[in-house]
């Protein structure tokens, strides 16, 4: 691992913001997705942040019980108070991956960017991000890693809430981990 055990993770793309903590948790090996938007990532348990918040920390999700990637709703609750709970579930994870939203997230956080073609590429960029091209997209405007394409079922598959088997999409990911977010 890397020198980060919690990034947060956003995107205005809709599909990359769903796909793209499941590509950094992935290649973390075993890691916890804690989706802070709308629940779209996670699946699986019922339980979320907010009850971890509110019960206090089941034994089962202080730490894995095995290898891969788990995944928690955030289940709306408020920035602060999913810092703290973040903060406890990272002390025993080997990686934490927090989707969030544009704004204030007191972790590292890694802006993932589509690069579409003409008109809809995006501007040039002040900081370093992770580029995901697209069919007749262009190049990456700023700093970071470019993604390898990836394809529609890999895609598919994450959006149904699986993981895609391991790709250099996944693998790529993993230089994520040693970047200098800002």
């Amino acid at each position: 691992m890397g020198r980060h055990p919690i990034l947060g993770v956003m995107s205005d793309d809709p599909i990359l913001s769903v796909i793209a903590p499941v590509g950094l948790a992935g290649s973390a090996g075993t890691a916890l997705i804690v989706d802070l938007v709308s629940g779209d990532v996670a699946g699986g348990s019922r339980r979320t942040l907010r009850d971890v918040y509110g019960d206090g920390p089941r034994l089962s999700e202080l730490s894995p019980g095995r290898q891969g990637v788990a995944a928690i709703r955030g289940g709306g609750l408020r920035q602060d108070e999913a810092v703290e709970v973040v903060e406890i579930l990272a002390g025993r994870w080997p990686a934490v991956v927090v989707r969030v939203e544009e704004g204030e997230w007191p972790f590292p956080t890694v802006p993932v960017v589509p690069l579409f073609p003409g008109l809809l590429q995006p501007v040039a960029a002040r900081s370093a991000g992770v580029w995901q091209p697209v069919r007749g997209g262009g190049d990456p405007p700023g700093p970071g890693p470019v993604l390898p394409r990836i394809g529609p079922s890999h895609i598919r598959r994450m959006l149904r809430g699986h993981l895609p088997r391991r790709s250099r999409w996944i693998a790529a990911w993993s230089q994520v981990w040693e970047m200098p977010w800002g």
